[in-house]
Order: C-alpha cells, then structure tokens, then sequence
C-alpha cells in the first residue's frame, strides 16, 4: 500500500514538476527582490520568502513598504498554489491506492 502511495505520488510530482519549480524560483526571486529593497542578508530573504509563502509567517521578518508589502502578497499566493498542487497530487495518489485496494 506505501509502495503504490509513494509511486503514486512520485509519478505525480514529476509530472508537475516544471511547474512546481517555477513557483519555488518565484518565491526565491521575489524574496530576494524584497530583501533587497528592505536591506536585508540573502539569507534572511529566502528565510522570509518561505517562511511567509508557506503561510508559516513568524513575524520576526515584515516588509515596510508598499512595493515590498505588495511583493510579499505575491508570494503568499505562489506558497498556497505550491502547497495547493503537492496535496492535489497526494489525494490523487492516495485515490489511487484506494481504488487498488478495492478492485484487490
């Protein structure tokens, strides 16, 4: 049953996976854009990038100005879209695994 999931799931994401790179490079380059803008290390940009575009948002990391706000919207959107097609893709395989089981 895990064999079929993670094959499922494996299969799916290399099917997605240009798009699934496109959302993780977004979200580093427009963090890094903000961090930029604010002053801020690369590292504290893509720390903030991930943490804001997986909708974690600690808080320790805000952009004060409107462009950088706006940007940081940006990438809340391309982390609930990534987050949006990892599930998809593990329903699909779980669907998957389920209907295996059925016909068994």
């Amino acid at each position: 049953m895990r064999r079929t999931f993670v094959h499922g799931l494996f299969t799916g994401l290399r099917v997605v996976w240009p798009v699934l790179s496109a959302l993780l490079l977004a979200i580093a380059a427009l963090g890094l854009v903000i961090g930029l803008i604010e002053g801020w290390s690369v590292q504290e940009s893509l720390y903030f990038a991930f943490v804001s575009g997986l909708t974690i948002g600690y808080g320790d990391f805000a952009p004060q100005t409107f462009a950088t706000r706006a940007l940081a919207i940006v990438i809340g959107f391309c982390g609930v879209l990534l987050v949006a097609l990892v599930a998809a893709i593990a329903v699909d395989a779980l669907s998957e695994v389920h209907a295996k089981k059925d016909g068994d």
